[in-house]
């Protein structure tokens, strides 16, 4: 196994998470690539685990912390680490370190990049991203929102531990039709699926809909609100992760419309 930064050629490979295989993955649009265009030279950085086969089996993505929706200066912070763990598509590649040494890597990275120190998020809840992996590594909790932890490893003793930047405020909803808002970040390809299908799903509605899109790469957008990806249908937030089938989203605004007077 061997640890390579990402190139041109799997570029695509890592739009998708890997998972360039998945017809769901293709719902995605084209908001990670373009999300890649525009973070490219502002620090992010993204290396791939490869097995002795050349396979691609795993990805971590890092970026300074400055550019993404947190309080903090002078780290680097992991937006993911994932090791393709399907046998379906290009097989199971877990279990075999490749998470720990593209951990391993990021650290080295960001201490020769002269950051003092590496934040990450994980979920308190034993699935996807946990944040009890992190801790195994040296990890400290900093701050929690929800069930998502925060957590960090500083480098330095000067350096300043991150915080959360918490929502604030909701959408509110139109009087007389059914509002959906979709926030996008464009870093997740899950979370662009769930926007790409709430976008779907309004317009079949026609003007029963009022249907608001909001880019929070544009720091001045998330600022205003303090979220990221989400999804709300007349002030009610979706829950999106796992991101919701199609059918779904269309079957919560139906419901709204059925309820309009």
């Amino acid at each position: 196994m061997e640890i390579i930064d990402l190139t041109p050629e799997h570029e695509i490979t890592y739009f998708q998470c890997l998972e360039d295989w998945s017809e769901e993955m293709k719902e995605a649009g084209d908001h990670k690539s373009r999300w890649y265009e525009r973070m490219k030279d502002r620090g992010l950085r993204v290396k791939l685990a490869r097995d002795d086969s050349g396979a691609i089996g795993g990805m971590i993505q890092y970026l300074p912390i400055e550019e993404y929706g947190l309080q903090g200066r002078d780290l680097y912070f992991i937006l993911c680490v994932w090791v393709h763990g399907y046998e379906e598509g290009r097989g199971n590649f877990q279990k075999q370190g490749m998470g720990k040494a593209l951990l391993q890597a990021a650290e080295e990275d960001s201490r020769a990049l002269g950051k003092k120190g590496i934040a990450a998020w994980g979920i308190m809840l034993p699935f996807w991203m946990r944040a009890s992996w992190y801790k195994k590594r040296g990890y400290k909790t900093v701050d929690r929102n929800g069930v998502a932890i925060l957590v960090w490893k500083p480098f330095t003793e000067d350096a300043v531990a991150p915080k959360w930047i918490r929502r604030k405020k909701k959408p509110q909803k139109t009087s007389g039709k059914v509002t959906v808002d979709a926030f996008v970040n464009g870093w997740c390809p899950a979370q662009n699926v769930v926007y790409e299908r709430a976008r779907r799903a309004a317009a079949q509605f026609g003007e029963k809909v009022v249907f608001r899109s909001y880019d929070t790469l544009d720091r001045e957008v998330f600022e205003e609100w303090g979220i990221s990806d989400g999804l709300f249908i007349d002030g009610k937030e979706v829950r999106t992760g796992p991101p919701p089938s199609f059918q779904t989203v269309r079957e919560l605004i139906e419901k709204r419309i059925r309820k309009l007077r």
